[in-house]
């Protein structure tokens, strides 16, 4: 017999209402873009040995903020950006400079 607790039970039940899941999937996709985001930014942070600091350092912000950005689910300016997109059909995507000058 399959244990599930009380918040999967009651997911499994709001999820059968097709408006609040068209809403779950929304959030979804907006989280899952806004990670996108971050995570293509640290690991072009990576690829050109800044540490956090440093790249706190270069953008002129407090490097605590900067962990936070890199580091904690969700971002509610980011949020905005890709629900714009979302709403125009589209997806918020990190381009290299280098890469947009050679297209």
């Amino acid at each position: 017999m399959l244990d599930t607790s009380y918040h999967d039970r009651y997911a499994a039940k709001r999820l059968e209402d097709p408006e609040f899941r068209a809403e779950y999937e929304r959030q979804r996709r907006v989280i899952g873009a806004i990670d996108a985001i971050v995570d293509r930014l640290d690991a072009l942070r990576v690829e050109r040995g800044y540490t956090k600091a440093d790249l706190a350092r270069a953008i002129g912000k407090n490097p605590a903020s900067v962990r936070r950005l890199l580091t904690a689910k969700g971002n509610p300016e980011l949020a905005t950006v890709v629900a714009i997109a979302d709403a125009l059909e589209s997806e918020v995507v990190v381009v290299r400079k280098s890469a947009r000058r050679r297209a």
